[in-house]
């Protein structure tokens, strides 16, 4: 059985509970970014959040693990230290933009949905719309997406977000960053180090 399934616009949602989740999502996400290193785009993770709320870190935790792998074929904003939210995103965009020229941008970020639905890690191509599910007008960014849904949607969605549990977080984190980390080691020698 898959521990993943697509839906009609493309979207690839896994549960971060199944065994094989990790290598799945990063053969996934190694079809979707093989022809962006093909084209000498560099990639970058850039991971949106902010780590004073435990449903609004998934992205700074991510951005923290994968700073701290010895591969560096690629580049991260947004880690537990230097955290990228709403009140920077603009800028680190438009910094992105200018140093990075034709960059692939891999955009991650917690998410709301069905409570069904929590656990379960989405991927996608196209830009992500952070602070959709808080009701916050931020630019869209990203080349390519990957969410966690942290917890469901309703009423007072703030609220949901600073109860959500750290374990459903770190658990989704760990997948996520294996994911990518078999990704990044299956293009390895594509991908040119900086």
């Amino acid at each position: 059985m898959n521990t993943y399934f697509k839906t009609k616009n493309k979207i690839s949602y896994f549960n971060s509970s199944e065994k094989n989740v990790a290598f799945e999502l990063g053969q996934m996400l190694h079809d979707l970014v093989r022809e962006y290193v093909l084209l000498n785009k560099s990639i970058i993770f850039l991971c949106i959040g902010s780590d004073r709320a435990t449903g609004d870190c998934l992205g700074p935790i991510i951005g923290y693990k994968l700073s701290k792998y010895k591969n560096k074929n690629y580049y991260v904003y947004g880690t537990l230290e230097e955290p990228v939210h709403a009140k920077n995103l603009k800028d680190t965009i438009d910094m992105i933009n200018q140093s990075h020229e034709d960059a692939c941008i891999i955009a991650i970020d917690a998410s709301l949905g069905k409570s069904n639905h929590i656990g379960y890690i989405t991927l996608g191509e196209g830009p992500l719309k952070p602070g959709a599910g808080v009701e916050k007008d931020l630019p869209a960014v990203g080349d390519i997406f990957i969410t966690g849904i942290v917890n469901f949607s309703g009423l007072l969605d703030h609220m949901l977000l600073q109860t959500t549990r750290l374990n459903v977080v770190m658990s989704m984190a760990d997948q996520i960053c294996l994911g990518i980390n078999y990704c990044i080691y299956q293009l390895k020698n594509l991908i040119p180090e900086h």
